[in-house]
This record gives C-alpha cells, structure tokens and sequence, in this order.
C-alpha cells in the first residue's frame, strides 16, 4: 500500500471515528430526562432549576419548595454553552412557569469572558421567551468558593454584568446569592463540603433565604 493511500485510510479512519463521538453531556442530559419522564405531572405548574453542580447537588429542593412541582435539571461540569445546547431537553420540554438559572461558575474556571457568558446567557433567555413570553426567569448570581477564590474579581465582574442585565429587562430577576456567603470581605468556610467548591446544608439554607421571595 502507498504512503498516499495510507495516509487516505488513517484520515478516513479518524474522520469516522470523530464523527461517532457522543456530544458532551449527552448521558447526563438522558438521565435526567428518563428521572423526571415517569414523575413529572404536565397538568400542573412546573418550576425548572438548571445550571451545574451546585443545582445538582441541592438535594433538598424539592422539600423546601413543597407547594411547588420543581424540575432539577443541573449537571455536573455544565456552562452556559451546554445549556444552549440542551435547552429544549433541560427546560423548554417542562413548560415551566419560572426557569432558575445558575451559570457562569464554570465558565470563569474555564477562562471564559464575561461578554460571551452574558451572550450565550441573552441568547438561553431569547430561546424560553420564543416558547412562552410570560415564562419568568432568575438569573442565579455566581457564588464565591474557597476553591476558586483567586478568582473572585472575575466572578464579581460577572456578578455585575448578569444584575446589569436584569436592570435592562423587567422580565428578568437577579438573585443574588454572592452577599449572604460572605462573612465580611472573606467568603465563609462552614457553607462547603470538603472541595471547597460545593455546599452543604449551610449553603443552601443560604442559597433558600434569598431564593424563596422569588417562587412567589
């Protein structure tokens, strides 16, 4: 065989092989889809929480919302890219009344800009008003971490730009997590499990005070 011809057949090869590769999150997407396709109720008012792990992780959702049908629909690892990716599958499909959305955590540990989250973040809000125009939608501040506390100015930044952005739109709410996690001008240490990244109950007993105004 030809070194032409080999070259052909390894390009081939890899070309198949790149084009067989499952997009980014699928698996994740389906699981949550197959956990609330058997429990999810369309005939009554639904309440979606998206975003990362730190929606993912909150266990208790759902009983500190007992008055309300909740949809958890956070993944591990997840930006505001995959949200755009996967909005039909993690919102738009639940018609929900009110969407809550955390982003932006892992787009600033990704070296993201902030310009581009408050983009793909208009253009997530652009595609649940093409669906219903009176869905409400929180956006979720981005909290300070011990882990990723180096980058504290750049999750401030953002913080700013996302309450800029709902300044600029009635429809839009900004709930702001980052204050009440805060002991001064350091972030607390005993509202995190032992990453330093995710929260414990503490955290969400936080994260619950300044989200409950906002469900009704």
């Amino acid at each position: 065989m030809t070194l032409k011809k080999i070259t052909y057949l390894f390009l081939t090869l890899a070309y198949l092989g790149y084009g067989q590769k499952s997009p980014a999150f699928q698996n994740e997407v389906k699981a949550i889809q197959k956990k609330y396709e058997s429990i999810w109720d369309s005939s009554k008012e639904t309440v979606v929480f998206t975003g990362s792990s730190s929606i993912r992780m909150w266990k208790s959702l759902e009983s500190m919302f007992p008055n309300h049908q909740i949809i958890n629909s956070g993944f591990g690892g997840s930006q505001s890219s995959d949200l755009i990716r996967y909005y039909n599958e993690l919102i738009l499909q639940y018609n929900p009344k009110k969407v809550f959305i955390y982003e932006g955590d892992n787009d600033i540990a990704s070296k993201k800009k902030t310009k581009d989250i408050i983009d793909n973040t208009r253009e997530i809000i652009n595609k649940i008003r093409e669906r219903n125009n009176a869905t409400q939608v929180v956006i979720i501040a981005a909290k300070p971490s011990l882990a990723r506390w180096k980058l504290k100015r750049k999750y401030m930044r953002l913080n700013r730009a996302f309450e800029k952005l709902c300044r600029g739109d009635s429809t839009l709410q900004f709930a702001n997590v980052w204050d009440v996690m805060m002991d001064g001008k350091q972030v607390r240490k005993d509202i995190f499990i032992n990453d330093g990244l995710h929260m414990n109950s503490k955290g969400y007993d936080l994260w619950f005070s300044v989200i409950k105004p906002y469900m009704n």
